[in-house]
């Protein structure tokens, strides 16, 4: 019986430097030879997962945007976009908490660059996405986005859920980021939707994660595994942990199970 495994990203495929240990290559390789199907799950949105070194390792398909997006040996299965007024009403929002925030899509992210004041992770969109990282002016009505992604210090935490309320999902990381995505969608939600379209059962569904945004797919996924360098929140509520990413985690999580 095919069985489906779901990897995070960061922290999980590859290093804090976009480093991907050799035998989480192999593993996943090996996972595929053996029939089983292998899902990129990022919070990450699919204009942000470009690295070929991904891609080369073999992927059946791709989860991203927490779930807002599924893809399938390149064939878009699943795809929910913000309406333009919603969008528009965020903004606003997320201007009056002066909150720096990036529009995430299928193609294009969408930012006022010179409200992160450096940040190097924006020195690294633009390098990785040239032409495609777009300005917040040039998003309009033809514009999309599947979800957002803003800089919020600890103290605007609560005062944020309270005004958004249950129409948002708040994903909020160690560092000051939290992740905005539409209400009722999450990683898990994204591998319900591929999994309907495999015909793959519950009882056959296995992720891997590390952070506050693989919560819920690993609460939801039969089999979760937490990375040994994973938060210590996550590491307590998952099926087994394996060994650190540098540590032949995948390897070793992927063995666990009998799936090599």
């Amino acid at each position: 019986m095919k069985k489906a495994v779901f990897f995070d990203i960061d922290g999980t495929l590859w290093d804090n430097h976009m480093q991907i240990p050799e035998s989480t290559i192999r593993g996943i390789q090996r996972l595929r030879e053996n029939g089983h199907f292998a899902f990129l799950c990022s919070g990450r949105s699919r204009a942000s997962i470009r690295s070929k070194e991904l891609f080369d390792i073999g992927f059946d398909g791709v989860i991203a945007g927490c779930g807002t997006y599924v893809e399938y040996q390149g064939e878009i299965i699943f795809e929910k976009t913000i309406p333009y007024a919603d969008m528009m009403e965020m903004l606003d929002v997320l201007r009056e908490f002066e909150m720096p925030v990036f529009l995430e899509s299928r193609k294009y992210l969408y930012a006022a660059v010179e409200e992160f004041h450096g940040d190097p992770y924006i020195k690294y969109l633009e390098e990785m996405l040239g032409a495609d990282l777009k300005t917040i002016d040039q998003y309009s009505e033809d514009s999309y986005a599947n979800k957002m992604s803003a800089v919020c210090q600890k103290e605007k935490i609560g005062p944020l859920t309270k005004r958004l309320g249950d129409e948002w999902e708040l994903i909020f990381h160690e560092s000051p980021v939290v992740e905005i995505v539409p209400g009722g969608f999450s990683k898990a939600t994204g591998i319900q939707i591929a999994c309907e379209h495999l015909g793959v059962a519950h009882k056959d569904t296995y992720a891997f994660g590390d952070s506050a945004n693989d919560r819920e797919m690993l609460s939801y996924v039969q089999h979760s595994v937490a990375m040994g360098n994973a938060a210590k929140e996550i590491r307590q509520n998952v099926e087994f942990v394996t060994s650190d990413i540098h540590a032949d985690g995948i390897w070793n999580g992927l063995a666990h199970y009998g799936l090599l």
